[in-house]
């Protein structure tokens, strides 16, 4: 399995980003985070069958994940980014389709990680 995240970039606060993850497989899906000098945090998870999705409680009611099934890609909308959000985010998929997956050893497959920054 390929995971391909792309859509990062440089944004002021308050600004929206919105990240890609071309996948090759319909896997469950997630989205972390890495700032330096932190742990991977989790940010998003989508259950590829049913769509039903979690979040983090630093991006809950900011950030939205979606799939679009014909195009086997997640995408992770991200709106209201503070300095705070600045992290390489990493897509990492898992191969069940119907749960949500919220902790980085659940995941077999990781993307190659892009880049945000927020800046004040």
């Amino acid at each position: 399995v390929q995971l391909q995240a792309s859509g990062g970039g440089l944004v002021q606060a308050g600004g929206s980003l919105r990240l890609s993850c071309a996948t090759s497989s319909r896997y469950a899906t997630g989205w972390f985070r890495q700032a330096p000098g932190k742990e991977r945090e989790f940010v998003a998870a989508i259950s590829w069958r049913g769509g039903s999705t979690d979040y983090g409680l630093a991006v809950k009611g900011r950030f939205t994940i979606s799939r679009d099934g014909a195009k086997n890609t997640v995408y992770l909308q991200m709106n209201s980014l503070t300095p705070e959000d600045t992290a390489v985010y990493y897509c990492a998929a898992s191969p069940f389709e119907d749960v949500l997956l919220i902790t980085p050893n659940e995941y077999d497959y990781w993307g190659q990680g892009t880049q945000v920054t927020v800046s004040s």
